[in-house]
């Protein structure tokens, strides 16, 4: 994330143009027993829970039979399910917002669910580990009078800090006309309506580095103002008022023209290969989860033509996991043919969560969070075609682990094009809340896999943060061919924060800054260059295509440090960038070039962006 005050001018409107987890404890007087339970359907057993089945479950014989786990189950006490008619909305939405809003590295996590109806005069301020969704087919279904709210009065009007927290699958009808949503990364906005227009900055224009909307239609303006950087996919826009250094739009209608670098938009008319998000909604009684279907060269939302394309799971289908659950089970589950659900908590496993079947969906509410104990892997998936992987933060342990996430083993070759694996909103921590460590974040394997929205972050502040306290060599390496990125948030590595390595892979959108803490120009020699660059291009790569692409370093420890470059490839035709820039933020180190040796440099502490329209 950028520091708390880059020298970047802040764009004006044209005119006056310590927190404790609440566990099973009572939220304003609603027992936890009032937390929705699922008609029908029975809750997890006790060892799920972490109750005094697990303790009895390790007395066993080494090899039992394994026991049918039931689908379905409690969702837990912190997702808090409304209708129109409950009572009381606004005071437990402020409740939840006052135990969050400044607790960046705490350990609630909360979903906040709406039935279809209408809902009025309601403002739904969120806070970190939040996640609001209306649980209709359609965002129309659901609609609020009123606002969803992200602003940073808990960060003196400084909304680079505010990650964490989505909304999906709501219309809403701001009280004032426009909605605001000032956040940085990992706070995505999907298959959201805005009827009215959207704010994207704090209150008073302060500082804002995000972020990310997706198939959603603003009917209004969408104004940025000091929003640093911006990818906006599959939607729908009124208009679009400013762009500070770099604002991505693919599958857009009514996106700005292409301009960059003055204004900096750069804008595909479709985009090339596109799957939505699995989401929870209501039929009648049941939960269920609709699965998107893939689209091609696509354009617009989803669901502007009533219902959206696609098919359906009863939750009858879905392990409905609490925290505590251990991996075995989470395994047992799978074996079984389950999918998984996630409800909002910590989980900490001490072996890979292994997906081994084909459209198996991994779904997380409220910012489930999966702690690898012991140096494992938290997540592994297999060959198989048509993975779903979705809404869950990754969080590295105290003992290192080799990978955080694989996607396919290595070595991984079949093809995939039909039904893609697809990874959207996991997001990956490296210290921050406490000393972390990984050699390599995410490592995608299989050909085809669609990267849709991630934010892996080596954390530059929290706890247990320092240049070997939170090592993290490497963030995202991709060895599988036909790969596509939409959304690619990479920060802070000791070392490389992406490396491609596969063919015919594709990036739109591309944010990343450079580990800030780098003690001196030695620790980060890279042989005879000056640095890592942030995203390199194997050599053996023939065929590679990138699109608005941005590489910042703020080099505090030493601001004398000189980066050679942004961005490495090899020269040949086949290999394409578009649209690149790098920044020096305010004068605390410099680049040389933006990718090879192309490119000016950067110089003083004017944090003006050097530019490459084209390369080669």
């Amino acid at each position: 994330m950028p520091p708390a005050s880059p020298n970047a001018p802040v764009p004006q409107p044209p005119t006056p143009g310590r927190e404790t987890p609440l566990g099973r404890r009572t939220l304003l007087g609603v027992a936890a027993a009032t937390a929705p339970v699922l008609a029908g359907l029975a809750a997890p057993p006790a060892s799920a829970a972490g109750g005094p089945a697990a303790a009895h479950e390790k007395r066993r014989p080494a090899h039992p039979k394994p026991r049918a786990l039931p689908g379905g189950g409690d969702l837990g006490p912190n997702v808090i399910v409304f209708d129109p008619s409950t009572p009381g909305i606004q005071a437990r939405l402020d409740e939840v917002f006052r135990r969050q809003e400044s607790a960046q590295f705490g350990t609630g996590r909360w979903a906040l669910l709406f039935k279809p109806g209408t809902y009025h005069g309601l403002n739904a301020q969120l806070g970190f580990y939040t996640s609001i969704a209306g649980l209709g087919l359609s965002p129309d279904d659901t609609t609020i009078n009123g606002d969803v709210t992200v602003d940073a009065g808990w960060f003196n009007g400084n909304a680079t800090q505010n990650f964490w927290r989505s909304a999906e699958n709501l219309a809403l009808v701001p009280a004032n006309g426009t909605n605001r949503w000032a956040v940085a990364q990992a706070a995505p906005f999907r298959r959201m309506h805005v009827r009215g227009g959207l704010d994207l900055a704090p209150s008073g224009y302060g500082w804002a580095s995000g972020g990310y909307i997706a198939d959603s239609r603003v009917d209004g303006q969408v104004g940025p103002y000091s929003q640093q950087q911006w990818y906006t996919r599959d939607s729908a826009i009124g208009s679009w008022l400013n762009g500070v250094w770099n604002m991505v739009f693919s599958g857009v209608e009514g996106a700005p023209a292409q301009s960059f670098p003055n204004p900096p938009y750069t804008t595909l008319d479709t985009t090339p290969v596109s799957r939505e998000k699995p989401f929870l909604y209501v039929q009648g009684s049941e939960f269920r989860v609709f699965l998107p279907q893939k689209r091609t060269n696509a354009r617009g939302v989803t669901w502007g033509s009533g219902t959206p394309r696609g098919t359906s799971l009863p939750l009858s289908q879905f392990y409905v996991a609490r925290p505590g659950v251990s991996a075995a089970t989470l395994n047992q589950a799978l074996a079984q043919g389950l999918h998984l659900l996630l409800t909002p908590g910590i989980y900490h496993v001490d072996q890979p969560i292994q997906v081994n079947r084909a459209d198996t969906v991994v779904l997380g509410l409220g910012y489930a969070t999966i702690v690898p104990d012991g140096g494992v892997t938290a997540l592994k998936v297999a060959d198989v075609d048509g993975v779903r992987l979705a809404g869950f933060l990754i969080d590295a342990g105290p003992v290192n682990s080799a990978t955080l996430l694989e996607v396919g083993p290595p070595g991984a070759s079949r093809d995939h094009s039909a039904n893609p694996t697809t990874v959207q909103d996991v997001f990956i921590r490296i210290g921050g809340a406490g000393a972390g460590k990984a050699t390599t974040s995410m490592v995608v394997n299989s050909r085809h896999t669609i990267v849709d929205h991630t934010w892996v972050w080596r954390a530059d502040h929290g706890t247990g943060v320092g240049w070997e306290t939170n090592r993290a060599d490497y963030g995202v390496v991709v060895n599988g061919d036909d790969v596509l990125a939409t959304g690619l948030f990479v920060e802070h590595f000791n070392k490389y924060d992406v490396q491609w390595y596969g063919q015919r892979g594709r990036t739109i959108f591309f944010q990343n800054e450079k580990a800030y803490d780098a003690p001196n120009q030695a620790a980060i020699q890279n042989g005879p260059v000056k640095g890592y660059a942030a995203y390199k291009v194997g050599d053996a790569v023939t065929q590679h295509e990138g699109w608005g692409l941005g590489s910042y370093c703020y080099y505090n420890v030493d601001p004398t440090i000189v980066q050679h470059h942004g961005f490495s490839a090899p020269n040949r035709p086949g290999v394409k960038f578009h649209d690149l820039l790098v920044v020096s933020l305010g004068g605390n180190g410099q680049y040389e070039h933006v990718i090879n040796e192309t490119g000016a440099p950067t110089s003083g502490t004017s944090t003006v962006p050097s530019t490459v329209v084209s390369y080669p």
